[in-house]
């Protein structure tokens, strides 16, 4: 069965519009460094699962001279990725892959480092994602991942509100989760990082600027409806980050040698 897109046309817009151009996930380039560290991904080749835009996959290719594999669900993501990369001159080094949910399309041991922003949190079958990681990496070999995720808590009013307005497939587990779950795995060499307390304060400037500096352009860009619906999905989104039921945090797990 074909995957149906989520991530319309002004969703798009809206997020480079914040997170950046080609960036589907905040932290832009600074993002990428931090999954990055630490990986020795010098030269080496990637992974992106859930790529998106492709912006990424760009920064891995120039900062790191890496050689990048990215998959996404939708084919428009796909096609966008593949012509920025042949617009910034780096079609040579990074490739762009639609694929569908299930098993990667790799042999065994074919990457030395798996990234993903993102993907992880809208899987609901993170046990064989991570098996499937896991198989592609080549021993030694790091997966390291920034997700967001849940408190453990059952799902609440503003919770589901939020969803709502997202209008995009969430499956939240807990930072320990994560751990629990890549060490099950295989992982060697496990660690979670909780980044709350950055995004925390990021998702607060990013609604101020929304509603404030930014809103003007976005009802240029998006139309008065969407720019509303926006602003208000960001009021949603800080009132579950302030209160502590939505978090953020990094994940990452080695490939036994």
């Amino acid at each position: 069965m074909a995957h149906e897109a989520e991530y319309y046309d002004n969703m798009v817009k809206l997020l480079e519009l914040i997170w950046g151009e080609g960036y589907m996930a905040p932290g832009g380039p600074g993002n990428v460094a931090k999954l990055l560290r630490g990986t020795d991904a010098q030269g080496k080749k990637i992974l992106d699962i859930g790529c998106g835009l492709g912006g990424p996959a760009i920064e891995m290719a120039r900062s790191h001279d890496a050689s990048v594999v990215g998959i996404d669900l939708e084919a428009p993501l796909i096609e966008r990725a593949t012509s920025d990369a042949i617009a910034a001159g780096l079609n040579d080094r990074c490739h762009f892959q639609l694929v569908e949910p299930g098993p990667l399309a790799f042999d065994n041991a074919s990457f030395d480092v798996v990234v993903s922003s993102g993907a992880v949190t809208q899987t609901p079958d993170k046990p064989s994602m991570f098996a499937e990681i896991l198989r592609v990496l080549r021993p030694g070999g790091w997966f390291t991942c920034y997700e967001w995720m849940g408190d453990g808590s059952a799902c609440s009013e503003d919770m589901q509100r939020w969803i709502e307005l997202e209008e995009l497939t969430y499956d939240f587990k807990t930072l320990e989760e994560y751990d629990g779950l890549l060490s099950v795995a295989g992982f060697s060499e496990v660690e979670v990082t909780d980044a709350s307390d950055w995004y925390r304060a990021e998702a607060r400037r990013e609604y101020e600027l929304i509603r404030g500096d930014l809103y003007p352009k976005m009802v240029d860009l998006l139309g008065q409806h969407d720019a509303d619906h926006f602003v208000e999905d960001w009021r949603a989104m800080v009132v579950v980050i302030e209160s502590g039921e939505m978090r953020q945090g990094y994940c990452r797990g080695r490939c036994p040698t």
